[in-house]
């Protein structure tokens, strides 16, 4: 029984490492070359924070991109 319930766990918890690291890659790689490609994606308006979001897509500097 205990060795089920450790099996468990190490699945459970290499899945959950798993889960974060490709979320983690995922988000980090977003890239709009333009508030048009942006909008093309359906990310727009994007937030100050948020994957996909730089300066250059923010003209007034208000914290939201492509508006």
């Amino acid at each position: 029984m205990l060795k089920k319930t450790l099996a468990a766990l190490a699945v459970t918890a290499f899945a959950t490492t798993l889960a974060t690291v490709a979320t983690g890659t995922a988000t980090a790689d977003v890239y709009y070359k333009n508030c048009a490609a942006a909008r093309a994606a359906g990310a727009a308006p994007i937030l100050r924070g948020e994957p996909g979001y730089r300066p250059a897509l923010d003209r007034d500097n208000d914290g939201i991109a492509c508006e």
